[in-house]
């Protein structure tokens, strides 16, 4: 039986959750909980430890989570295999995962990397796309669903995604071309595309163009939070006349705001659970 695409299996779980948000899963050793730290000595060892209860402590409230592959992938197998744990268990309580990964290569090597998220158990995976049409090609060729790097929450990307074309537009908008051309084909019965975009949401002054040039993308939206994305923001981005979270055609992302409360108390899952129930309280405004 041939599965579901990406699409509809995001929008049913969106909309099950009741908001569009995503948790990143972005652990730093020196901010884990002490019990984590104190009980693993191994970084990796404690990073399973530490994601596996965000992603219990969150589940209630959120559909979506996103690891840092660049966070486990520093400690060699032994972080490979903390990916793989954290994966299998967002999976079993029923949680939507995009590896954040940034892939960027072609051929023989995209194919490779494109197996490895899809084994691992990834729903998608976010793809830096400068080479072109067949960078990403591949992952949606192994069944996954692809975020394409468009416009990026930080400040110094300016000195390439806004950099202006002559024949109008900038940078990033070949980028949107090249999502919604790829994704065209890739719809599902939601009228949602498997082909994503990045847009942060510190980038909204451009939300209107790039939302007519990608009418039937769902944006992976980072900056939210921490970084100073606001609630005005995140609505510069939506599809008009969205009355739901699938319909909203975006997935906001929040990590350090989630991962590390500004007071953690004794109970850091408590608290961070809290921290995921006020993310997506907010979100949840913002389509009202």
């Amino acid at each position: 039986m041939t599965p579901p695409p990406f699409s509809d299996t995001l929008a049913a779980a969106l909309d099950r959750a009741g908001s569009p948000v995503c948790v990143g899963l972005d652990p730093v050793l020196e901010r884990l909980p002490e019990p984590i730290r104190a009980e693993h000595w191994e970084p990796a060892r404690a990073f399973a430890a530490f994601c596996e209860g965000v992603i219990d402590a969150v589940a209630p409230h959120v559909a979506v989570v996103k690891p840092q592959s660049a966070c486990f992938e520093r400690y060699g197998s032994a972080g490979f295999h903390a990916l793989e744990r954290t994966i299998l268990h967002a999976r079993e309580r029923g949680l939507i995962v995009i590896l954040d990964a940034k892939r960027g290569d072609i051929g023989v090597s995209a194919q490779h990397y494109a197996a490895s998220a899809a084994s691992m158990g990834a729903h998608a995976i976010t793809v830096n796309a400068y080479l072109g049409p067949s960078t990403v090609e591949p992952y949606l060729d192994a069944g996954l669903g692809v975020y394409l790097l468009v416009r990026t929450s930080n400040p110094d990307s300016d000195a390439v995604q806004a950099r202006r074309l002559e024949g109008g537009g900038n940078v990033a908008s070949i980028l949107a071309d090249l999502a919604r051309d790829l994704g065209h084909a890739r719809l599902g019965l939601r009228g949602l595309s498997d082909v994503g975009a990045v847009v942060g949401a510190t980038k909204a002054a451009e939300g209107a163009a790039l939302r007519a040039l990608m009418p039937d993308q769902v944006f992976l939206v980072p900056g939210y939070g921490a970084q100073g994305g606001t609630a005005a923001d995140v609505r510069a981005l939506l599809r008009p006349s969205a009355t739901t979270p699938a319909q909203s055609g975006v997935v906001v992302n929040a990590s350090r705001s989630v991962l590390y409360p500004a007071d953690p108390c004794d109970d850091w899952q408590g608290a961070i659970t809290a921290a995921a129930a006020n993310l997506a309280a907010d979100v949840a405004a913002i389509l009202r």
